[in-house]
């Protein structure tokens, strides 16, 4: 793609472009260049915004049809295992569902071009692997894969905005208030380690040591969490406060992933956060099967190979990016 291609007139086509070619390479959207055409006009943003909404309204299409097409996954699959297959025979079978496959992989793939132009309002953000992070009061932050945080130190005050994602706080004592806002609510530090992790339509706390404050919605009644309790909300109301086991919850900053009796489906969903593309389970009764056990982070594909072993099914990844499980 050329610059001349991304710089058209047309800020929509030009929308459009940037994000084909941020879906191709995702560090495209930290590039200079991005952020001035970005900058550029009020209506590359405007232009960018409506691209990344059409984004969104078609991954659900798109997940259906990668559902309505599985034998034709299935058979370009078996077609490219097939060492003994003519190639002329396996370009054209290849050619004959490649744009199911690159429509899989690109409209509901696992980037997530809808958080570019909120992540240029953040101070710190991950892609694919946790990040660590120390803000100016020597407080630490965890970044969970797919995270993004604004962080507001002034006049006394001490604000983080989670933008989407999970973020675990080790916070540091200085006299001045710690606020974490996420989905509407907030959760004000009384001394602790915590995570705030974002959840379909709000957020959930968990707490590791000392106390929070969590606060549904403005104008709502605070509620206090203490060490291994956890709680969340939504659209302003909160659910009831649960017991757990807060080290095995934050396993992920040691890299892995705990889980017991839940469906396959969340298991991959999770996965996928770690993963540099899409993982798509084609088989809905499948995901439904509950899995225990523990996974290391940094190798989701070996991770779902273990599990393929116990529930007997396999993966195979396609195009790069794409792992299909069947």
């Amino acid at each position: 793609m050329s610059h001349s291609d991304l710089t058209t007139p047309d800020p929509s086509q030009a929308a459009l472009r940037w994000l084909a070619r941020i879906n191709e390479q995702p560090e495209v959207a930290h590039s200079a260049a991005f952020k001035r055409w970005l900058l550029a006009d009020p209506r590359h943003r405007e232009a960018y915004a409506q691209a990344q909404a059409l984004w969104q309204k078609s991954a659900a299409p798109a997940a259906r049809l990668a559902e309505e097409e599985h034998a034709d996954l299935q058979r370009y699959l078996d077609a490219m295992a097939e060492a003994s297959v003519p190639p002329r025979w396996r370009r054209a079978r290849a050619l004959a569902v490649a744009a199911c496959l690159v429509l899989a992989v690109g409209v509901a793939g696992g980037w997530h071009p809808g958080y570019w132009v909120q992540d240029l309002q953040a101070d710190f953000s991950s892609t694919d692997a946790i990040r660590q992070v120390t803000l100016a009061d020597q407080s630490q932050v965890t970044l969970d894969a797919g995270s993004a945080i604004a962080v507001d130190f002034q006049q006394g005050q001490r604000h983080v905005r989670l933008l989407h994602g999970a973020a675990f706080f080790k916070v540091t004592h200085t006299g001045a208030p710690f606020v974490v806002q996420a989905a509407g609510g907030q959760v004000r530090v009384l001394g602790t380690e915590f995570e705030v992790r974002e959840q379909a339509e709000g957020a959930q706390v968990t707490v590791r040591n000392g106390r929070v404050a969590v606060t549904p919605a403005q104008g709502q009644a605070a509620r206090e969490l203490t060490a291994n309790q956890q709680l969340a909300y939504a659209r302003g109301q909160a659910g009831d406060t649960a017991s757990v086991d807060s080290d095995s919850r934050l396993a992920w900053r040691q890299g892995w992933v705990n889980y017991y009796q839940v469906p396959l489906a969340q298991v991959v969903e999770d996965l996928g956060r770690y993963y540099p593309g899409r993982i798509v389970l084609l088989d809905s009764e499948l995901g439904q099967r509950k899995v225990s056990g523990s996974f290391p982070v940094r190798e989701p594909l070996a991770a779902l190979d273990s599990l393929g072993k116990v529930m007997g099914f396999s993966r195979q990844t396609v195009l790069g990016r794409l792992t299909v499980i069947r």
